[in-house]
């Protein structure tokens, strides 16, 4: 058994124990009547959590495509929580109405199956389910937050080496051909061209960042020390396209491609990402699905 499904077992069952510690305090359901039959009853009832948890996270696998994965960051863990908690809940209140109305119904009349005790077990069960999830959104926030901000400043590491290895190829690059050794470097300088007659000549190392805009795209780059903004129409798939040779040039958003040469930081929050772009001081935003192709571009340098 992984890790991960270790981790969650003992999350389920650590969730169901306190329900029925809060079960045991106030005793609903006719419980006061059953004596110290009663803690024998809240034990079933707990197994009856621990069934309905698992029958929730075969859902949530399989039939939503929402495996327990921590990889994805704080955000995924909340949502994915919160989709357990509307399909647990309901589930395990009708699975306590069941029972009260087989087990406990002998000697509480007032157990038997309708839809009053279904409603009043589903409030009693949505009490305990909110208590829990604050109790987990507040343990996992401040978990993966700091997981993220770790991640952040290694990422930022690997951003400065890149950068540095960039420079020293850029400068190899500049030097007289019998010093250095013949390689298939890719042109410093090309031409984007559009779907019109207009073009645009960049400078790879000078480009800081490509946004799409309706039918066009803005190109970002220094030119004379200053940032100057060029449109050409064209889409970004086209101009991706084009830069595909250059691996410091990636996707980070279905709006931006981005030099990573000209990023000054890597900034993380709340299970988001954002670059700050030298010179410019603009923000980028790094969407969840380009992310891991950020991540591998800044490693892989």
């Amino acid at each position: 058994m992984s890790g991960e499904k270790k981790k969650t077992i003992t999350i389920r069952i650590v969730s169901v124990c306190f329900a029925v510690v809060v079960l045991a305090i106030f005793k609903p359901f006719g419980l006061d009547a059953w004596q110290w039959q009663a803690y024998a009853h809240l034990i079933a009832v707990g197994g009856l959590g621990i069934i309905s948890c698992f029958i929730t996270e075969a859902i949530l696998v399989y039939i939503l495509k929402k495996p327990g994965s921590t990889d994805r960051g704080v955000d995924y863990i909340i949502q994915r929580n919160l989709w357990f908690q509307l399909i647990n809940t309901p589930l395990v209140s009708l699975m306590i109405c069941l029972y009260r109305h087989f087990v406990l119904s002998d000697k509480v009349d007032g157990n038997r199956l309708s839809w009053g005790n279904f409603f009043e077990t589903l409030v009693i069960m949505a009490f305990c389910s909110f208590l829990i999830g604050l109790y987990w959104r507040f343990k996992f926030r401040s978990k993966y937050l700091a997981a993220e901000l770790e991640e952040t400043k290694q990422m930022n590491e690997q951003l400065q080496r890149m950068q540095q290895q960039s420079l020293s190829q850029s400068l190899d690059a500049t030097k007289p051909e019998e010093e250095t050794q013949p390689s298939a470097t890719l042109p410093n300088t090309i031409n984007l061209d559009g779907n019109t007659s207009e073009s645009v000549t960049i400078h790879i190392p000078n480009l800081l960042y490509i946004e799409s805009v309706g039918n066009y795209v803005k190109v970002v780059q220094l030119h004379e020390g200053k940032v100057a903004t060029h449109m050409l129409r064209a889409t970004s798939k086209q101009i991706e396209e084009k830069l595909s040779n250059y691996p410091t040039i990636v996707r980070c958003h279905r709006a931006f491609l981005v030099n990573l040469r000209q990023v000054e930081k890597i900034l993380s929050k709340t299970g988001t990402m954002q670059l700050l772009i030298k010179h410019s001081n603009d923000y980028l935003p790094v969407s969840r699905s380009n992310m891991p192709g950020v991540k591998t571009a800044i490693a892989q340098r």
